[in-house]
């Protein structure tokens, strides 16, 4: 190894890596402000224009993309004539080229940040030397992280080097730049409103932390966040207590938090698995909290609880006499983290910002065998003008309020899914049955008090009858569904005749 070429804008530990160069015999050529960095530092530098004969121009957007820059790095030395050519032409050989590219990513997450300099930072020579050297591993080493400048000097000062290093670099870089250009096309797509789905299409997300494991001991996992602001995010939370969070953990807090920003009053939510098995709202976060335990008190157990308040001392007083794996809330008084802290395992975390209404994903995917399905998040919120009454009998008041409640909560349970609802919160929730009578009574069998009243919600239309017949038998005095069945009129005709009101949303939420 003879020269290396270093353009970074992220400077860190570059110094000390030139100086290391410079100690074991290298020929440093820069450019621009890293040149200015090392040589106002004293490491020697031979400027690019000294090696191109042409000025670095348009103020600074043209400096590496010459010949004798990318012929000295993707010269193959296992070929001869690349040699003889390169050295006919006056091209040096560059053997080391550190870069990384313009803050790009740094410039969009900036809140009043203008196309115009978002553009501006659109890397091109960057890019160009990064593929050029990660082509040519055989013969270059790339590195593009200051974070793997250490084990380079390591393996270059014991002359240890190999190809196994390189390739390794190669691949890093060709990520950096793929994520790179997904960014540019994300931001670009946003910004120009483009919101159809697209012949191509990239995702890229940063490692946040590695997982002990996955759904289970035998699957390897780890939690990677999006690159993107992450105020009210489950990715932006502060772990105040508790173990590292698993994959099961992670998966049912953004359940968790994903349905907590569908209530502006007071409310807790308790999941399980993913599924909602307790929800309550009420005047206050004590007496909310206190009708989603009373909801389902045996499957909160090891559940996750999240609230859309403070969590004050005499609700953290309630919370800590069971076994809970995860409460987030928005803050905690003193008292309450005091009393938490006690429960060893209990993972606290805080989401400031969890009812700030947030930039909503553009898709949703998830992926199957051989691909991946892309859709639309499913956002609708509750819209009065859209319920229909078709029923005789009209939902008193207190009726309508629990049918909301029922309809936002069945939102958010696997389907087939039926939520039952009485004084303000869940009775019972049948979620990831075959049949949707099944889920009915799975819904009315563990409803914890008497169904006298209450109000039930469907995810999807009732094919037949025997829902509304079930649901009669049980007390449920109004139902909310989708309607749009073939056999609608019976589901109708059977609440008429049992004086039960019967709204349709016109709306399906399947939810898989």
């Amino acid at each position: 190894m003879k020269r290396a070429l270093i353009s970074v804008s992220d400077k860190s530990g570059v110094l000390d890596l030139a100086k290391a160069l410079h100690g074991q015999g290298l020929e440093i050529i820069s450019t621009g402000g890293t040149a200015k960095l090392l040589s106002d530092n004293g490491v020697p530098v031979i400027g690019i224009s000294d090696i191109t004969g042409f000025p670095e121009c348009l103020g600074g957007r043209v400096k590496t993309l010459q010949p004798k820059i990318h012929g000295g790095i993707l010269a193959n030395r296992q070929i001869p004539e690349h040699l003889v050519e390169a050295e006919e032409l006056g091209i040096p050989m560059i053997d080391l080229v550190v870069v990384n590219l313009y803050p790009f990513k740094a410039t969009i997450l900036k809140p009043d940040v203008t196309m115009a300099a978002a553009i501006e930072n659109i890397d091109i020579g960057g890019v160009t030397l990064i593929r050029a050297a990660g082509k040519n591993s055989d013969s270059v080493t790339l590195l593009t992280d200051p974070e793997d400048y250490a084990e380079f000097l390591e393996l270059f000062s014991k002359d240890q080097l190999n190809d196994a290093f390189r390739k390794k670099m190669a691949l890093k870089g060709f990520r950096h730049t793929a994520q790179y250009d997904t960014l540019i096309s994300t931001y670009l797509a946003k910004e120009l409103g483009d919101t159809e789905l697209p012949e191509q299409l990239s995702f890229t997300y940063e490692k946040q932390q590695s997982l002990r494991y996955g759904e289970n001991p035998h699957q390897k996992a780890a939690f990677y966040r999006e690159v993107s602001l992450l105020d009210g995010r489950l990715s932006g939370a502060e772990q105040l207590h508790g173990k590292e969070l698993s994959y099961n953990n992670i998966g049912d807090a953004s359940a968790a938090i994903e349905m907590i920003r569908e209530f502006s009053a007071p409310t807790v939510v308790a999941l399980k698995h993913a599924n909602p098995c307790g929800v309550g709202t009420a005047d206050n976060i004590f007496a909310a909290y206190e009708r989603a335990y009373k909801a389902d008190p045996v499957s909160i157990f090891g559940g996750v609880v999240v609230l859309n308040r403070e969590v004050d001392a005499s609700t953290a007083t309630e919370m800590k006499k069971i076994f809970l794996e995860i409460v987030i809330a928005p803050s905690y008084s003193e008292e309450a983290l005091t009393l938490l802290k006690k429960k060893k395992n209990l993972r606290l975390l805080q989401l400031a910002d969890i009812m700030k209404p947030v930039s909503v994903e553009r898709y949703f995917h998830k992926k199957v065998d051989g691909g991946i399905l892309i859709q639309e998040a499913d956002l609708h919120r509750l819209d009065d003008e859209q319920f229909q009454v078709v029923t005789d009998k009209q939902p008193s008041e207190k009726e309508w309020a629990d049918l909301k409640l029922a309809w936002t909560v069945v939102k958010h349970a696997k389907s087939n899914a039926i939520v039952v609802v009485k004084d303000g919160a869940t009775q019972g929730v049948g979620a990831g049955q075959t049949s949707r009578i099944w889920a009915v009574d799975n819904a009315l069998d563990r409803s914890t008090t008497s169904t006298e009243g209450a109000a039930l919600a469907s995810d999807a239309f009732f094919p037949f009858s025997d829902s509304v017949e079930k649901a009669q038998a049980a007390g449920v005095k109004a139902i909310i569904q989708p309607g749009g069945s073939v056999r609608d009129q019976d589901s109708i005709d059977a609440c008429n005749q049992f004086g039960i009101a019967m709204v349709f949303t016109g709306m399906r939420h399947f939810k898989h």
